[in-house]
């Protein structure tokens, strides 16, 4: 929830009119989420299999839906989330609900795109634990994966590159149309309360919509964790600078998305705030200086709750049966 003050914005926002929306201030910073378009049904329902499927990970009991619950917001509500052998987890995992909108995945940025993150966790040690080469093995092994992998890309080739396109083909469609607060962008004038109004005023008048703003009202920019004052955490992520190798990078995270943000607790990439009235004041105090009374703290929380949008509904998939040729897992590490 990184905040930035902005001298444009903030004058733009203070000039701006609430008691209705898209009115003649001109157009607002953030955008209603458009339902997802279905390009390729075969490679999407390909996708969601291999997203609910734990034998890509070494235990058999780990799937990306583990840390990305798409019954909970996309998260797993912890502050750091449970890997192989029951570790712990460096960072929270954010919410992969409406991650399309993203700049970049991951809290440090170093995915580019959907695709390039989907591999990521079946290889990593503290997460899935598995190698690519391994989990392509056993998908080769399944029959049912098979045929599915040549309707979606109409060869027999099965690859990590195709494994990763048909996961990331499946997240695009994870979009959370239909919140309240898009209604009231679209003129519906009833759909917000005058409190929640009041909270978006003051969400643009602080300085918070520099950064949090486009359809996702986040995700679009790195800005530093601690801008005014330090953030005070014992969680050893340095954002960007572990990716880049700058000092000017420290502390650098992605902003993340605040759709949806009332069932992604808790929040920050330590996990450190348990509730949304926390991280408001957290923000408040170390992005913009700036102290919300507790009046102003509930109008702000009371505006991020009308973000929830209409959440995925999905039909669970009946996964295609191991055969004798498929690697069997191995949940423990015996010596």
């Amino acid at each position: 929830m990184s905040c930035k003050p902005i001298l444009s914005i903030l004058l733009f926002a203070a000039s701006a009119q609430f008691t209705s929306p898209a009115s003649a201030a001109g157009p607002e910073p953030i955008t209603p989420i458009q339902p997802a378009q279905v390009r390729n049904p075969a490679m999407v329902e390909l996708g969601k299999q291999l997203f609910f499927d734990p034998r890509l990970s070494k235990s058999g009991f780990i799937s990306c839906n583990s840390c990305h619950n798409l019954s909970m917001g996309g998260t797993d509500n912890l502050r750091s989330s449970i890997g192989h052998n029951w570790q712990q987890g460096p960072i929270n995992s954010p919410t992969v609900l409406n991650a399309k909108f993203n700049a970049a995945q991951f809290w440090d940025g170093r995915a580019a795109d959907l695709k390039a993150q989907a591999g990521g966790p079946v290889a990593n040690p503290k997460e899935m634990a598995f190698s690519h080469a391994l989990a392509v093995e056993v998908l080769q092994s399944i029959p049912g994966y098979v045929a599915a992998f040549k309707q979606a890309f109409g060869d027999q080739k099965l690859g990590m590159e195709e494994v990763t396109q048909a996961i990331a083909a499946f997240e695009e469609t994870l979009v959370t149309p239909d919140s309240r607060f898009d209604k009231w962008l679209k003129g519906d004038r009833r759909a917000l309360t005058r409190k929640e109004q009041e909270g978006y005023r003051l969400f643009k008048e602080s300085g918070c919509i520099a950064c949090h703003n486009g359809p996702a009202v986040g995700g679009n920019s790195f800005q530093k964790m601690g801008l005014v004052a330090p953030y005070q955490t014992s969680n050893p992520a340095q954002g960007r600078a572990d990716v880049t190798g700058k000092e000017a990078d420290r502390f650098h995270f992605k902003v993340p998305t605040l759709r949806n943000v009332e069932l992604t607790y808790p929040y920050f990439h330590d996990g450190g705030a348990a509730t949304l009235a926390e991280a408001v004041d957290t923000m408040a105090r170390i992005q913009l200086g700036r102290q919300f009374s507790a009046e102003e703290n509930a109008k702000v929380v009371a505006f991020l709750k009308t973000l929830t949008g209409k959440q995925p509904r999905l039909q669970l998939p009946v996964l295609p049966p191991s055969s004798e040729k498929t690697l069997r897992p191995q949940p423990f590490d015996h010596p």
